[in-house]
């Protein structure tokens, strides 16, 4: 019987309530799927530190050891940093790839908010536009039955036609309510990346300018 409801709602309210089904179920499957891919991108932070602290002592291959398999964006970029580092990349090259990779690993993450955000802004008006259609082709109907029209037959055709409004807001709001909540905690990872590398900066241009003046003693004495 509710099926049987469902498939009548959705045969009064035209293609444009069809339309809205399929984004909202496409809406619903992005939302999922973000929030998934989402859920681990701010944490690493103790494994950070732990690994900062070790760098900082000198001993880079522990602190690139524990790096290594790191899930969150910033543990991703801290992670390439210390390897560039040992590998020899310093000074406006390091900080130019690590930015780089921040921005990649931001528009990773910004992927399909976009389409959120449309289905919250256009799904409103999709709606509004099947109530217009459906008001004009009540007015027609009640033009061509003339005097035999009565009020139950006109606020049948209103009600039908306002429901693709509220399809239209039920699509809409937890699109927007989703996007907003994912770009909040995009924005907090990005945060976290740029620390990272900011930290990892800070620390190794510290560390060389403690070693600097032991390797000048060792270049006088030869």
């Amino acid at each position: 019987m509710g099926d049987q409801s469902l498939l009548t709602l959705l045969s009064h309210g035209g293609t444009v309530l069809f339309m809205l089904l399929a984004i909202s179920v496409v809406s619903i499957a992005i939302i999922v799927m973000k929030v998934v891919q989402l859920l681990p991108i701010l944490g690493g932070k103790a494994r950070r530190t732990a690994a900062l602290a070790a760098w900082k002592a000198g001993d880079t291959a522990s602190a690139i050891t524990q790096m290594q398999g790191a899930r969150s964006p910033a543990d991703r970029v801290m992670a390439y940093g210390m390897q560039a580092v040992a590998d020899g990349i310093s000074g406006e090259r390091l900080e130019a790839e690590l930015a780089r990779r921040g921005n990649e690993e931001v528009a990773a993450m910004s992927t399909w908010i976009r389409f959120l955000e449309l289905v919250a802004m256009v799904s409103p008006l999709i709606g509004l536009l099947g109530t217009v259609l459906g008001m004009i082709q009540s007015f027609q109907d009640l033009e061509t039955a003339a005097g035999a029209a009565n009020a139950a037959v006109l606020a049948g055709g209103i009600w039908e036609a306002l429901m693709t409004t509220a399809a239209g807001l039920v699509t809409a709001i937890p699109a927007a309510i989703a996007a907003a909540l994912l770009n909040a905690r995009i924005e907090a990872a990005t945060v976290n990346i740029e620390s990272a590398a900011g930290e990892l900066l800070l620390v190794e241009h510290g560390r060389q300018a403690l070693l600097a003046p032991s390797r000048a003693g060792r270049a006088q004495v030869v």
